[in-house]
């Protein structure tokens, strides 16, 4: 089971650290995504995480402003959104899986797992 917090209300320009947790298993040999989706729209993919070997994939929409991380102390995928614009407003979620090859870390289709949204708003 998947965790996402720290969400909020935060306005242009600002941070917001985004955690994604698991419970009752580790993320080794894990994928992590995060991806966000607003009323009707596609679910749309941000970044994505291998934990074994850390390579990073990252939307061309948040590129250079958002930093996915893992924190293996405490078995967390974490998102850093700097520079935050009203676009990046949406419910963000997490999702985990052991089999995706690199092609489709972008695709929600891919993952097994998903957590609980959390939503990000950012005012003007």
């Amino acid at each position: 089971q998947l965790q996402a917090s720290g969400g909020g209300l935060v306005q242009d320009g600002g941070s917001l650290r985004l955690s994604c947790a698991a419970s009752g298993r580790t993320f080794s040999g894990y994928t992590v995504g995060w991806f966000r989706q607003t009323p009707g729209k596609e679910r749309e993919f941000v970044a994505g995480i291998k934990w074994s070997g850390g390579s990073t994939y990252y939307a061309d929409s948040v590129k250079g402003r958002f930093t996915i991380s893992r924190v293996s102390a405490e078995n967390l995928v974490n998102l850093q959104m700097n520079s935050l614009r009203l676009e990046d407003t949406a419910v963000y979620s997490c999702a985990a899986s052991r089999t995706i090859i690199t092609s489709s870390v972008r695709r929600p289709s891919a993952y097994d797992y998903w957590g609980q949204g959390t939503q990000v708003t950012v005012s003007s």
